[in-house]
């Protein structure tokens, strides 16, 4: 397959712009990452919530499930991109980290589902998909019976793991770590994705964190969420300062995101979950400088990276694209 390729620059920032492939044209030997939603809680028609997905042959798989997850797969696959889907790992219980799942789940089901979706997550991720089955029975009932889909697609098969290898098929592997997203929000994971010599690490929700660095060390890409204090403060919804200063506390300011990047030595680093929503790359940019001088991408939605043996960095193309 091949690109049409502009490189850009700005700010320090390297971009390799591209229009891709359909969803399933990527070179099986390629470890392919779309950023679905690089949001938050704020509702935002740019930036839709936390989710990620990787591709790695046939494998399809999630990191997290927020707002729109359904909405983006849709837009570059379609029902195949729905219907196609391996698991979903949760970083955490966050709201808008899964409050996309029932969505994904119901949607994959009418599209044509017929096996039942992993759901990997942390201690509750079973007991949150159980209540959920529950929630909707009346709908999966009537939908069964009405329109002859099958029961087993509506399965959520759901388990709460502990930090390690959660996830090995067809050469992909799925390890997970725990992260630092505060003492009272515990347990929260990251995830890395190792796939025929290429790797990724999701850093989920976490301020500065020792143990991450040690488990994201040797990995091409590190995609790790930020927060701007002074954004925060500047542009918050939230009314009670006493709520906006934990959510700063709960997260990595760009200074200490840079320190990581510059121990982990991805060959490209890239922001996700972007704190708040209106937060733009200038405002990151250069706080990030000061302790991080490798290559570096402010995430945006439906921007993909496809790891090979280069980095090849594009917005993703959709099936309204000609």
């Amino acid at each position: 397959m091949r690109f049409m390729i502009r490189v850009r620059s700005f700010a320090g920032v390297l971009a390799v712009i591209a229009w891709g492939a359909s969803l399933a044209a990527q070179p099986s030997a390629t470890l392919q990452v779309t950023l679905l939603g690089t949001g938050n809680p704020r509702p935002s028609l740019e930036r839709f919530g936390p989710s990620i997905l990787v591709e790695a042959g046939a494998r399809r798989v999630l990191i997290d499930a927020g707002r729109g997850a359904t909405q983006r797969l849709f837009q570059i696959g379609e029902r195949d991109a729905l219907v196609g889907l391996d698991a979903v790992f949760l970083t955490h219980l966050h709201s808008d980290h899964v409050v996309g799942l029932p969505d994904l789940w119901l949607t994959s089901w009418i599209f044509g589902r017929e096996k039942a979706l992993e759901v990997i997550g942390p201690p509750g991720t079973a007991e949150m998909a159980g209540h959920l089955e529950q929630a909707f029975e009346w709908d999966i009932h009537a939908r069964s019976k009405d329109e002859g889909h099958p029961r087993e697609g509506v399965r959520l098969a759901a388990k709460n793991v502990q930090p390690g290898v959660v996830y090995e098929k067809d050469g992909l592997r799925v390890t997970a770590f725990a992260v630092d997203h505060g003492v009272l929000l515990a347990p929260a994971y990251g995830y890395r994705v190792d796939y025929q010599g290429r790797s990724v690490a999701f850093s989920g929700d976490t301020r500065f964190f020792e143990p991450l660095i040690e488990q994201a060390k040797g990995v091409d890409v590190l995609v790790h969420e930020v927060v701007s204090p002074e954004v925060e403060l500047r542009r918050t919804l939230v009314k009670d300062p006493r709520a906006v200063e934990a959510i700063i506390a709960h997260h990595t300011t760009p200074e200490q995101a840079g320190t990581i990047f510059s121990r982990v030595k991805p060959r490209l680093a890239v922001y996700s979950h972007i704190v708040p929503s209106p937060t733009t790359a200038e405002d990151l940019i250069g706080l990030t400088r000061r302790t991080f001088s490798g290559p570096l991408a402010v995430g945006y939605d439906l921007m993909t990276i496809v790891i090979g043996d280069t980095i090849e960095v594009y917005p993703r193309k959709t099936t309204g694209d000609n």
